[in-house]
């Protein structure tokens, strides 16, 4: 059996993605593992290009979608195809270390009550990247936002980012894909928390390095300036609606008073 599938999502990022497979082989493990690339109907040359890794990586197998349809179901369709004991869900924009893949999958297999575990992940100049959420509630959202566990041993967190993304079996077993309520954007939070109402653990690994370029595999999908809007209907999603707007509200009230106290 196969024991790790790497599934990763692409649309018009082929070389981004080309450099994360390169170095998902420069740093393989010991163990048995596929790559299963996941075209989000790309209009440039990506569909081309990758059938072309095929002939070059024989475990390596490529799925394209007739249209665009977001994140989730793109990763989606990868988990459906997988056979991998261990399933990882990583982003097109990162480049693993030595021995990122073999310490994720060591470690699960050592701690059973893991449902997710999540890489420790690195801006490009080698700075931590925060990775890490607590789940979002009315007492914190007036500072909600990302943190980087300071620890160096592993660590049990609400949340990890789904950029290196490690399901296992029993996680996967209980809860299966990602809800498609979400086309992007807090399906890693969802995931992570009904993780936690089975009765597992998330795992913050900080000895499974991941390189991310945050942001760049989503450039596509949406400008910069664009990208906010795509939260609110994966927040209401999330949260509910009656949720979403007293959070909003709470936010707003805060910033609005900050501002005040500034004057």
């Amino acid at each position: 059996m196969i024991k790790l599938s790497i599934i990763i999502g692409n649309c018009n990022t082929y070389e981004l993605t080309r450099n994360c497979i390169e170095s998902i082989y420069k740093h393989k493990p010991n163990f048995s593992f596929e790559i299963i690339i996941v075209d989000d109907a790309s209009t440039d040359n990506s569909q081309k290009e990758l059938r072309s890794l095929e002939k070059k990586y024989k475990n390596l197998k490529t799925l394209l979608n007739i249209r665009n349809v977001g994140y989730v179901r793109t990763n989606n369709k990868g988990l459906n195809s997988s056979k991998g004991e261990y399933k990882l869900l990583l982003n097109s924009d990162t480049l693993v270390h030595q021995n990122t893949l073999q310490n994720l999958v060591d470690f699960a297999k050592k701690n059973k009550d893991a449902g997710v575990v999540g890489s420790k992940l690195l801006n490009i100049d080698g700075s931590t990247q925060e990775s890490c959420y607590n789940f979002p509630t009315i007492w914190n959202v007036v500072n909600y936002k990302k943190f980087a566990p300071n620890s160096d041993a592993p660590i049990v967190v609400d949340a990890v980012v789904g950029a290196s993304f490690l399901i296992t079996p029993l996680s996967f077993k209980l809860i299966g894909n990602l809800s498609e309520k979400y086309v992007s954007y807090f399906e890693d939070l969802d995931y992570c928390r009904e993780v936690k109402r089975k009765g597992l653990k998330v795992y913050y690994l900080p000895d499974s390095l991941v390189i991310h370029y945050h942001g760049e595999s989503f450039k596509q999908l949406a400008s910069s300036d664009n990208q906010w809007k795509k939260l609110i209907p994966s927040s209401i999603a999330y949260h509910g609606l009656f949720k979403h707007y007293l959070l909003y509200i709470i936010s707003l009230c805060y910033q609005k008073y900050q501002k005040l106290l500034q004057r």
